[in-house]
């Protein structure tokens, strides 16, 4: 920055002073041109949650233009080097901490906005979106550690190292957790199935979907039985899904009668039993089917598609 605007004294204190204040002005400038205009803006939209960022980011954009008029003024200043080094570290640390707090609050308010935007979020919002919060905040936190050690010239470099090496042994000793993790995600992803659906996984077990965990999916059987399979298993698993795209479920009831009945009787009162049931839909139509010539009847089936799979 171009320091010769500010010697109108002779005072390279006085002129420091002068620095600071247009760096105030400036900041007060911004910060009611956010309070005023652009939050007046934000309040007529019929996003909600636009009014809430404009809030949190208000006061560090604020104090991150008054930290740099600081800066500024101690450059100028040119204190002893210890001295410039501690207040440049105070302040800077200072900025760090208060960006920080309002990405951890941005954080929450984009996961809270997510859902109503993005179907994915929608679905996923009691399990998966807390988790994707929960691991942003890390994130911050841990950026915000490794830029505070910066600022103090701290060597970050074994840190780093040692943390890679941790986290390696941690992932090697949790790899079924970790594989049953990003089986949740791919079935969130996915969606193969949803809470209520009646699926039949490849290895015979059935049931109606009750729970979709991160690790776990739960199922209840006919028999009112609660089997958790582990989600790892779920994402490399054959699933035939009977409740979509629509939830009905075809069944197959064989039938035989005698040599000599009248075919056509026997086709037209076994749709009439299937049409007045009540559970067997009305589209696609019940049907019946000649299979074969059994050893004392004729084998038909009836095919009729019912409402609920179980």
């Amino acid at each position: 920055m171009d320091f010769n605007l500010f010697e109108i004294t002779s005072s390279k204190y006085l002129n420091g002073l002068l620095i600071f204040i247009f760096f105030l002005i400036i900041a007060k400038i911004v910060d009611v041109f956010v309070t005023k205009t652009i939050k007046d803006a934000v309040s007529r939209t019929s996003w909600e949650f636009d009014d809430r960022i404009v809030e949190i980011i208000h006061y560090p954009l604020f104090f991150t233009i008054l930290i740099v008029g600081i800066l500024e003024t101690t450059y100028y200043i040119s204190p002893p080097m210890d001295i410039s080094f501690y207040v440049s570290g105070v302040f800077k640390s200072f900025g760090v901490i208060i960006w920080t707090i309002a990405l951890y609050r941005l954080t929450s308010v984009f996961m809270e906005a997510l859902p109503a935007k993005i179907a994915f979020f929608a679905d996923a919002e009691k399990e998966l979106a807390p988790l994707f919060e929960n691991l942003m905040k890390v994130v911050i936190i841990g950026a915000a550690i490794m830029a505070l050690l910066s600022v103090w010239n701290k060597n970050i470099t074994p840190i780093v190292a040692s943390a890679g090496i941790a986290g390696f042994a941690v992932a090697f000793a949790a790899k079924d957790t970790i594989a049953n993790f990003f089986g949740g995600i791919s079935v969130f992803m996915d969606k193969p199935y949803r809470i209520g659906d009646y699926v039949i996984l490849d290895s015979g077990e059935r049931g109606a979907v009750v729970a979709i965990g991160l690790r776990s999916t739960k199922m209840l059987t006919r028999d009112e039985v609660l089997i958790s399979i582990p989600n790892s298993i779920m994402a490399s698993s054959k699933i035939i899904n009977q409740s979509a795209p629509k939830p009905r479920f075809r069944v197959r009831v064989p039938i035989g009668v005698a040599y000599g009945s009248d075919i056509d009787k026997v086709e037209e009162l076994l749709i009439d039993i299937a049409s007045d049931n009540k559970y067997v839909t009305k589209k696609p139509i019940p049907r019946v089917r000649f299979r074969s010539f059994g050893g004392y009847s004729l084998e038909f089936e009836l095919l009729a598609w019912v409402i609920e799979p179980k």
